[in-house]
């Protein structure tokens, strides 16, 4: 890799003023392709879902995916766009293995859904508005495996193999405006952005939006402007960024390269670019094409689509609360802090918390044991949340034995842990580790008279008024019953048994 000079941020920002564009593609979750009805399930043998039209073959007929119109316009509806009343498909060409057909049917000048924006809140609250040029229809392209090389790309492989499962899976292309006045902040803006429109989606319930598996992807644009001037500069474009760290990484690390390359005198070359995650650098793809290279046309093949008013208006009123409004709500309703709001949001435990709240745990303690045993789990094992083996319900079942006095937290914490090894539910955690707490008052007696005689000096101390060293015998007796007696109770034991109030 070459080594790519930098000037420091600080300095970048001393001279230059940022301009990003953002294109996030999104890959809808229909059960067939956007224009055939083959399956879109992940996984399969490669080549397996494929058919004449999808792998352009001649004489082949594609017909558009009503759920993926359907997707577009909730999506569209959600970021405040205008829904066009007549749009049409257009055929992008250009040549690559990937892509059969030798095009790639999209939309041109004429999208779906158009002028809208969305608020996204900073760290520390702020609300910056990103204005939406577009968003649009299209297809995805197959993949390519690079075989042979040391770091998986074109570059020194000795043979390339092509999957076509992919190879029109509906996307929506979502196109911001030219993002100006974010400042220093302008990696932070795109993260947040990123953050803030896969919420959107996965509550429009259209996509689940996994960046790791490419359901989602970032295109980074970013051009810089001597600070006080109005002209735009020649923008580079970091392709398919896969990760919220990576969209911040890639804008800041662009941000430096192009600060670099102007202050010595040299231009930006319009190209894309590729992002490394394990050092946030990018390195030189492609001369960028302009849209005229494309050569553009209407897809003959292919009616336009004219949604009905009516049918727009069913959609609108069907839509979820969106996602920031929602968290204000919840933020209110549980009674946290905007930080602690924002460390469960970076989690992504709101919906579980929500989940195990619905399922009858109080909100301190669905959000205790998530934010707490179970996140701790999940970067253990280098999980998600949302992937650890414990339902809400289970987890609201934990809460209820601890509230109910049959477990405390030592013990729940071990139910906890049956449950992520597959030992069964709750319930079944508990009878088969044998983890129910102590209550039968004359085991607790007994316990505590022989954690008393057993600890005579440290007995004598309390009977003398040193309360405090009653911790030392709640903690014998809690050893004595392995955990399993009821703190509060053994203190109360021990200091009526001495004669000593509390």
């Amino acid at each position: 890799m070459t080594v790519t000079d930098l000037v420091s941020y600080e300095d970048a920002l001393a001279s230059y003023d940022p301009v990003m564009g953002l294109e996030v593609h999104v890959e809808l979750g229909t059960k067939t392709k956007m224009f055939c009805g083959c399956s879109t399930e992940l996984k399969q043998d490669a080549n397996s879902q494929t058919c004449p039209v999808c792998l352009g073959l001649p004489g082949a007929l594609p017909v558009v995916n009503e759920i993926g119109v359907e997707s577009a316009i909730k999506i569209g509806l959600a970021l405040h766009c205008e829904i066009a009343e007549w749009c049409r498909f257009a055929r992008k060409n250009y040549f690559y293995p990937d892509m059969p057909k030798n095009f790639q049917t999209s939309q041109y000048d004429e999208p779906i859904a158009f002028n809208g924006y969305l608020d996204v809140q900073l760290e520390d609250g702020e609300i910056f508005r990103v204005e939406i040029e577009r968003a649009h229809m299209e297809e995805d392209t197959g993949k390519s495996t690079h075989v042979g090389g040391a770091t998986g790309r074109i570059h020194g492989a000795s043979h390339s193999l092509l999957d076509y499962n992919r190879a029109g899976i509906p996307l929506i292309e979502i196109v911001t405006k030219p993002i100006e006045g974010a400042g220093a902040r302008a990696p932070e803006v795109a993260k947040a952005y990123v953050a803030e429109l896969r919420e959107l989606i996965k509550a429009l319930g259209v996509s689940e939006a996994r960046m790791e598996m490419g359901q989602m992807r970032c295109d980074v644009n970013l051009s810089l402007r001597p600070n006080g001037t109005e002209t735009f500069g020649t923008r580079s474009e970091t392709k398919n960024v896969n990760s919220l760290r990576s969209v911040e990484r890639a804008a800041r690390f662009e941000i430096q390269r192009h600060a670099a390359v102007l202050s010595s005198g040299g231009t930006i070359v319009q190209e894309t670019r590729h992002f490394h995650e394990e050092d946030g650098s990018t390195t030189a793809g492609r001369i960028k094409d302009n849209a005229e290279d494309y050569r553009y046309f209407p897809e003959p093949d292919l009616v336009p689509v004219a949604p009905a008013r009516d049918w727009v208006e069913e959609l609108r009123k069907g839509l979820p609360e969106l996602p920031r409004l929602r968290r204000a709500r919840l933020k209110e309703e549980w009674g946290v802090s905007e930080h602690d709001m924002q460390s469960i949001l970076n989690a992504g435990a709101v919906d579980l918390i929500v989940a195990t709240i619905e399922a009858g745990a109080p909100s301190d303690q669905a959000r205790k044991w998530w934010m707490g045993e179970l996140a701790r789990n999940a970067n253990e094992t280098g999980r998600g949340l949302d992937e650890l083996p414990i339902t809400p319900a289970q987890v609201a079942r934990v809460a209820a034995l601890v509230a109910k006095g049959d477990l405390n937290d030592k013990l729940a914490r071990q139910v906890i842990e049956g449950v992520l090894a597959g030992e069964g539910d709750p319930d079944t955690v508990v009878e088969k580790r044998g983890l129910k707490v102590v209550s039968d008052e004359g085991a607790l007696s007994t316990a505590v008279d022989e954690a008393i005689a057993g600890n005579a000096a440290i007995a004598d101390k309390i009977r003398g008024g040193k309360v405090a060293a009653a911790g030392a015998l709640v903690g014998a007796v809690m050893k004595a019953t392995r955990g399993q007696a009821d703190a509060a109770r053994v203190r109360e034991l021990i200091l009526e048994k001495l004669g000593v109030e509390g």
